[in-house]
């Protein structure tokens, strides 16, 4: 199955949130090709979540997996520690009060 490339990807992610109202930032611009890509959801209310791109072991799928979750600056060291393994690692910030960031969505 062909891959998207991670900057295309980024930005149709980043369009899809704009369609629904829901700000969101690069914070960190990775590997353009190949880029891992982390997603923090920030609710603005001193709590974050972050989430990265894994498989599921049992049906052999890309799934969206929690990372890192409770008090904003943990979730931020949380990301700080993944960019220092992997410097071409995209971060985007989405910031709900109501907690969407749209990843459970078809084709996300």
């Amino acid at each position: 199955m062909a891959r998207l490339t991670s900057d295309f990807w980024v930005h149709a992610y980043l369009a899809r949130l704009r369609l629904a109202d829901i700000p969101a930032y690069v914070i960190a611009h990775g590997d353009d090709t190949a880029g891992a890509v982390l997603v923090k959801l920030a609710t603005l209310d001193g709590q974050a979540q972050a989430f990265h791109r894994t498989y599921d072991l049992m049906s052999g799928e890309r799934v969206w997996a929690t990372l890192a979750s409770g008090p904003e600056f943990e979730v931020d060291e949380a990301i700080r520690r993944q960019q220092s393994f992997d410097p071409d690692i995209w971060v985007i910030e989405v910031e709900d009060r109501k907690g969407r960031h749209l990843l459970d969505e078809e084709g996300l």
